[in-house]
């Protein structure tokens, strides 16, 4: 075989295609490769996916301290205001672990200032002695001006009453939920009650049905 015939001969055959068989064959070979090395696979996951769903755990967890249930069943709960609280140490570590009461808490301005009273923290047993902790003192709450002034105006000409709804955190700092309130009366009371047993009757339901 004379040198150009060899040379096209050897042309052709390097371009010649595969067998179907062999494209397959090779083809899936490929494809189990890329699978476990994680390459062009939608259903690849990010090696941190656990670290995320812990991350979104921590975040819808409630930033809630407390809740006045009492104030909800006995007053018609009006316009709602957001107040820093001036807080000690030791009462800021309390209310970590949610010692904490409001039961019979009310707000009253004073001097210009929102004072929050009755109120309940309870030190925790290794709080320092070095100072007097008093669970139910007065604490002054951080209010705009414009705020307290509209809260002393509702309380003063409407009959309003001030109370605290809830204690809570935001960011890294406390804050307490006050309202503007009236006294519920006594038929609006049972009436909150039954929707509250029927709440409760509903949710033992669906628990059970579930």
């Amino acid at each position: 075989m004379s040198d150009s015939r060899r040379d096209s001969f050897v042309g052709k055959a390097a371009i010649v295609p595969l067998a179907p068989a062999a494209q397959n064959r090779n083809n899936v070979e490929y494809k189990r490769s890329t699978h476990h090395a994680g390459i062009g696979s939608t259903d690849a996951r990010p090696y941190n996916c656990a670290m995320a769903k812990s991350a979104k755990k921590k975040k819808s967890a409630s930033n809630t301290i407390v809740v006045n249930k009492r104030a909800r069943h006995d007053y018609q709960i009006d316009d709602r205001f957001e107040a820093g609280i001036s807080l000690m140490g030791w009462e800021v570590k309390s209310l970590r672990e949610k010692k904490v009461q409001l039961t019979d808490s009310y707000v009253h301005i004073q001097n210009g200032e929102a004072l929050l009273f009755g109120a309940n923290i309870q030190p925790l047993p290794t709080a320092s002695t070095h100072y007097v902790t008093e669970p139910n003192r007065s604490r002054k709450l951080l209010l705009h001006r414009r705020e307290l002034d509209k809260i002393s105006a509702a309380v003063q000409q409407k009959g309003y009453t001030c109370i605290c709804t809830a204690i809570y955190w935001k960011g890294h700092l406390v804050k307490c939920e006050v309202a503007l309130a009236k006294g519920k009366a006594e038929y609006d009371k049972r009436q909150s009650e039954k929707k509250s047993d029927w709440q409760r009757q509903k949710q033992r339901i669906l628990s059970h049905s579930a």
